[in-house]
């Protein structure tokens, strides 16, 4: 290394006589959930081309890198797998849609859609962002869906209905903490409950619900039993 010298001539550090540079190319973009900055932010798609330097200035190619996610905002790299994590209005409408499925499931498993579990499920629904679903909504959901001979949601062991919740919790479940799974599967107990003891065909149902959640059957079975203890 050879010293550099600053305008008053003195040494203000070595400066490097061999090295590498990167030059990125932008072959993408989108918004992503930036795990520095902590929020949804821009990103960047970029792709590199590595050269060996000489006292800074770029002499001979030394191949490709990346592509890595350099964020708009706070300008880190990551790598591409961060574009696996859900953007956070992804993530909610993610978790709005398994409620409002799970709830399905769990008053289609009930058979009679007795008013208190309606009202139980509204109240889940409506919490999750469905501001407008109502228990009249519900119950004719549930009526056209036990009705749709290419949906046997009166079948809870069949696979209609196990295909239905895990394609709406599978992506999910990677994304929600236990405590968040368990939440879930809680809710979906307590509506079963609203209308009194767990039917078998509830019972089936919410196994489904648990398993799709990647909760262990162990665990499914002590938070049915903690769903049926008054808070």
């Amino acid at each position: 290394m050879l010293p550099v010298r600053g305008r008053d001539g003195r040494t203000t550090g070595p400066a490097r006589i061999l090295g590498t540079r990167t030059a990125w190319t932008p072959v993408g973009d989108g918004q992503f959930f930036c795990p520095g900055c902590g929020g949804d932010r821009n990103y960047q798609r970029l792709t590199g081309r590595r050269r060996f330097t000489l006292l800074g200035v770029p002499v001979l190619p030394r191949g490709t890198t990346g592509p890595v996610v350099e964020c708009a905002a706070c300008r880190h790299h990551y790598g591409t797998d961060v574009l696996d994590h859900p953007t956070t209005t992804r993530f909610s409408a993610m978790l709005r849609d398994a409620v409002h499925t799970v709830a399905l499931a769990v008053l289609a498993a009930g058979g009679t859609c007795a008013r208190t579990s309606l009202e139980a499920a509204a109240v889940a629904v409506r919490a999750a962002g469905f501001e407008d679903a109502t228990e009249e909504q519900l119950g004719a959901l549930v009526d056209a869906l036990a009705a749709d001979t290419g949906r046997v949601f009166e079948q809870p062991g069949g696979a209609s209905l196990a295909i239905e919740l895990h394609e709406a919790l599978e992506p999910l479940a990677p994304h929600l903490a236990p405590a968040g799974r368990e939440s879930l599967l809680l809710q979906a107990a307590r509506i079963a409950l609203a209308d009194g003891p767990y039917t078998n065909a509830e019972r089936e149902a919410l196994g489904t619900v648990g398993a799709a959640l990647t909760i262990c059957a162990d665990d499914v079975s002590r938070l049915l039993a903690a769903a049926r203890t008054p808070s």
